[in-house]
């Protein structure tokens, strides 16, 4: 019964209308546009993208879109699928945890906790690897655990083997952050001498294995600058300067636990009197505090980098809300209708940061005469992805300067094709993809006769004839 239960449940949240989802600026265009530009390539094993070699992430969760696309066509549907399918995943894999550590109403009762977190149900539709990595970094540390307190070691190789995967798809800390919990908790049992069995030894062999299947030929095809642009920025310049320096403060994940979890965090302000601390909780909540005072350090906030530390979060609140029936089943059925209406909302809001609709009113005035440019705060990358045109990121001079990709800064990312005010084609058709707020200043910037030929609620689109 708890299984269909959750099978519906993970339908209900997790796939129901991902068909009319587009595709966001300016972080679900990369991978978007990534996989599809490997697709048109034939290369499955080099990420690219505006036709430049791209190193921001590792193959894994490419891997899972290309296999989306040969299944279900280059479309929304294909593309969120798998963070769907790792979602309920996750969530199984969070019944059978905490069930076997605890029982089955606990697991139950954890599961649905995680399903309804509005944190999770977000990740759940996102174009992004944190899914992926969740499940990866979830069974290597599910796996020790079992491997730890049943005795049965060979479970090591699970996890090791799980660990693998989680740096295939988001880099060293997909083995970095699930050994520092391992490491810390192995303290408080006072047995690091756990550390030195053969299975640890042969797990870190097969664990090399598994990454060097990507990681070692990619060395050898891209040289000195794959290290640079995958390790030195996105992974310790990522850790070190703030992509995002508004974000760098001391209560960002406060805010993301408080929004991700919402009503489900009433344990925390109710709790008079907490459960004895024994292996079971004190593994859990080592594992929650290790990876939200890891992130915390990081220069780089996102909300979904904590996403790991909702397993374990979700069963330690179980405990409270088995004991509480009448209030679970309130809490989750008010939930579950939050956020199915929330789909709704979701799929208006993702309209507002995306290019579809911009894309579909260009493509039947773009010909091989046509200049077709970006101009504002962000560049329009999922226009390239819906229309397929080559797309100029608009700028003035001084901004292209720094602007252009530099070796460890972030303008590394800036890989998409600029031009110049100066450099606007007088013998082209022109179309302008330009943000509402940014029209007035690129009016004063490209003079010509203008053309408005569409308002949408993100942009205007602009001609100007040759």
């Amino acid at each position: 019964m708890e299984n269909k239960i959750l099978i519906s449940l993970c339908l209900l949240l997790f796939f129901f209308c991902n068909w009319l989802i587009p595709v966001t600026d300016p972080t679900e265009n990369c991978y978007a546009l990534t996989a599809k530009e490997m697709l048109q390539a034939g290369d499955y094993f080099s990420p690219r993208i505006y036709g430049n070699f791209w190193y921001d992430k590792p193959i894994f969760f490419y891997w899972e879109i290309l296999l989306a696309y040969k299944i279900f066509g280059v479309n929304e549907f294909a593309l969120r699928f798998f963070p769907a399918v790792f979602a309920t995943v996750g969530v199984f894999l969070t019944y059978f945890f905490a069930s076997k550590m605890f029982n089955k109403k606990i697991g139950f009762t954890a599961a649905v906790i995680l399903a309804t977190a509005p944190g999770y149900w977000y990740v759940a539709h996102a174009i992004i690897t944190d899914m992926t990595l969740f499940c990866a970094i979830s069974t290597t540390l599910m796996t020790f655990y079992f491997a730890y307190t049943e005795k049965k070691p060979r479970l090591l190789y699970v996890a090791f083997a799980a660990a693998g995967v989680a740096v295939l798809t988001k880099g060293p800390i997909g083995f970095l952050l699930p050994g520092l919990i391992i490491f810390l908790f192995l303290i408080t049992q006072k047995d690091l001498k756990y550390l030195w069995r053969g299975e640890i030894f042969k797990g870190a062999i097969l664990m090399l294995a598994i990454i060097s299947t990507w990681y070692l030929p990619m060395y050898l095809i891209h040289g000195k600058q794959f290290l640079t642009d995958f390790l030195g920025v996105h992974n310790f310049l990522r850790a070190t300067v703030s992509e995002h320096p508004q974000y760098d403060v001391w209560y960002y994940y406060t805010i993301v636990f408080l929004i991700g979890f919402a009503v489900w965090t009433l344990p925390i302000f109710s709790i008079r009197k907490f459960p004895q601390l024994d292996t079971r909780r004190r593994f859990l909540i080592i594992w929650a505090a290790t990876v939200f005072i890891v992130f915390q350090s990081f220069a780089t906030k996102y909300p979904t980098y904590t996403l790991p530390y909702m397993m374990p979060l979700a069963i330690l609140f179980a405990g409270f809300f088995a004991e509480r029936e009448k209030l679970f089943g309130r809490i989750a059925a008010g939930m579950v209708i939050f956020l199915t209406v929330g789909t709704f909302v979701g799929i208006s809001i993702c309209k507002e940061n995306s290019y579809k609709d911009a894309a579909e009113i260009i493509l039947p005035l773009a010909d091989e005469n046509t200049c077709v440019v970006s101009y504002g705060r962000s560049y329009a990358g999922s226009l390239v992805f819906y229309s397929g045109l080559t797309v100029y990121r608009l700028e003035e001079t001084e901004n292209i300067a720094k602007l252009k990709p530099a070796n460890m800064k972030w303008t590394t990312t800036n890989v998409m094709p600029f031009l110049d005010f100066k450099n606007l084609p007088t013998d082209k058709k022109i179309i302008v993809v330009v943000k509402n707020k940014s029209e007035q200043k690129f009016l004063e910037l490209a003079k010509g006769n203008w053309q408005l030929i569409e308002e949408l609620p993100n942009c205007k689109i602009l001609l100007r004839r040759n």
